[in-house]
This record gives structure tokens, sequence and C-alpha cells, in this order.
């Protein structure tokens, strides 16, 4: 780890590179950066015209000349370029020293791929970080909450991301068993986009589709149903239209990557050492991540294995948080690193 001149000189950074959004934390400062991960693009010379909030207002909303791009995938590049660029922009946001480049720590699924581990390290390195080191999602997520992940009791967190939702069991340090499977808040949307089509012939865009999920989403029959009006084009006549839509409803096109959660959950409880299992029992499960504020999918996981579920507190911060402990005390948790 760089040693105490560049530490004193340089502000470290840890970073969770997420699908939907990008959060940066800075040693001794905090969480500086909380962006949506999309970059939009000039058509002509492919330079970044803005980034994050900025180019997250243009989407759907563009000409031919600007091309809006979500650099990232299932939890992991998908246009390098493009990814470094929006990497460079948010180091630059917090880190000013120029002259002494910052250690970075990224977050990463727990299933990605040694390619995958190759691009994001040569990602940031290219934006200017001088060491990089990955920590997996899940690890950084339960640091995030505060469980003690160094002694040797069962940790099961499940985190449900933009693009992965990642459920692991840990203990020591390390990752006892995990299921990691690229089905997160994007597929959602996308299940949201499809029902609306095949239901009521009305094409919604991916803003329209995420503001349907967060508001009237749920995974279980609320005490009161929701209501809300969508907006969107209508594919027949052509001509923009709003109708009114009902939670029930978004529960039923929400009904496979819910199920597809709860199947992955089951999964990692089969995988799970006894002893540890016994911990679970007894302390329950952690819920991180956007997709943990879908209402209801707390109450449907604990009815389909019958164990305690827990919402984080915050859980959009808990994988940042965690990997910003990391970079607080690094001598303590440098066992949770990456290797490979």
């Amino acid at each position: 780890m760089g040693f105490s001149l560049f530490s004193m000189l340089s502000s470290d950074i840890a970073i969770d590179l997420g699908t939907a959004n990008t959060l940066v934390y800075v040693k001794g400062k905090g969480i500086m950066v909380r962006e949506p991960s999309i970059v939009a693009i000039s058509a002509t010379d492919h330079k970044a015209i803005a980034i994050g909030h900025e180019a997250r207002a243009m989407m759907g909303k563009t000409h031919g000349e600007i091309q809006v791009v979500r650099p990232m995938k299932d939890g992991v590049i998908d246009d390098d370029e493009i990814a470094e660029v929006m990497i460079r922009s948010f180091i630059r946001k917090v880190h000013k020293n120029r002259l002494v480049r910052p250690v970075v720590i990224v977050c990463v699924p727990s299933g990605v791929t040694k390619s995958e581990k190759r691009i994001i390290r040569n990602s940031a390195e290219q934006a200017g970080a001088r060491e990089v080191y990955l920590v997996a999602e899940p690890m950084a997520a339960a640091m995030g909450v505060d469980l003690p992940v160094l002694e040797p009791m069962g940790n099961m967190v499940v985190d449900i991301g933009g693009g992965t939702t990642e459920i692991a069991v840990i203990s020591l340090g390390g990752i006892v068993c995990d299921t990691s499977i690229r089905i997160g808040g994007d597929e959602m949307d996308e299940a949201i986009i499809q029902f609306m089509r095949r239901n009521y012939n009305l094409l919604i865009g991916d803003r329209t589709a995420e503001n349907i999920k967060c508001t009237v989403g749920s995974a279980m029959p609320l005490d009161e149903e929701l209501t809300m009006i969508a907006k969107g084009r209508d594919l027949i006549a052509g001509v923009p239209k709003a109708i009114e839509i009902n939670s029930e409803e978004i529960r039923e096109a929400l009904a496979e990557p819910v199920s597809a959660v709860v199947d992955a959950l089951k999964v990692s409880l089969e995988k799970t050492p006894p002893e540890l299992a016994a911990d679970i029992r007894d302390r329950g499960i952690i819920m991180t991540g956007g997709g943990a504020l879908i209402k209801g999918l707390d109450r449907r996981l604990r009815e389909e294995t019958n164990l305690p579920i827990n919402i984080a507190e915050d859980p959009l911060t808990c994988v940042v948080r965690g990997t910003g402990k990391v970079l607080d005390d690094f001598g303590k948790y440098e066992k949770v690193l990456l290797r490979g």
C-alpha cells in the first residue's frame, strides 16, 4: 500500500463502480461522489459531453449527434474507453493533487472473471490510479453494515444492485460460498417496459420504468395498493398517451426477476456449511443495494426462507462504505482483498 509520505499527499479513494450508480469514498472525508454511471458522448468525435447526473437528464431526449451510454453492464465494464473517461472524471472531482496518484480500491461482483478484473484494473490505472486493489461487493456490503467479517462466524448478505444480485456467506475475512446472478434493478426495469408494451401497447423509456418500479413496485401484496400515472407513446396510434397503473400489475411484471432473487437465495442457503447455517439462523440475513428498497421484498424473502431478514440502514451506500473501511484500516482488512 502507498507509504506514509504518498498517503499524506494523496487522497486515497474507494469506488463502488455500479451498473446504475458510481459512488466514491475519499479516505478521511467520506462519500464525495454519488452519480449515475452514465456518459453522454458526441457521435462525431466520441468525446464526453456530460457525465453522471447531467448525462442521465439527457437519457431518451437526445438528437443524432449525442449518444447516452452506460459503460457498465451486469456489474462489470462493458465499454472500457468510456468507463475510463467516467472513472477519470470522478477521480478528478475528489483528487485535486495531480502530482501524487491515489491508491484506488474498486469493488467488483463476486462472480467476476480474470479478464474482467484485468479490464477494471487497467481502466482505473489509465484513469490515474497509482495502485488498484479489488474487493468483492458482498464482502464490502457486509463491512458497510458493520458485520464482524473477520470473526469465525457466519454472516450472510444479499446485495441487489443495478446489474447483479450478489449473495454471500462470509466468515474469517473470506467468502465461504456465494451466488452471483446477473439480475438486478435493470432487469426489473426491462420487465416493466415489456409489461407496458404487452398489456397497454405503451412504449415507455428506462427512466419512466425506473420511476414506476420505485413508486409502485412491490414483491408482496401491500396493505394499501398504490396507483400512479405512466406516460409514454401509444404504439398503435403513435401519439403520446398517459394511463393509470397500480401496484398489483407491476408486482405481476416484476414476478420473474423477484423469483430469480428468491431462488438464488435458496441455492446459497443450500450450499452453506451447517455450522455457519446455524449462525445465520440466529443472526439473520442483511439486505443491501438499491433493490433492497423494493416494497415487501424483505417480507417475501422472510416467508420463503423462514429466516430473519433485515434491510441495512442506507442500503445504497453500504458497499462504498465497506470499501472505505478497507482504505481507512488497510493493515487490518488487507486479507479481504481479491487476488489474481
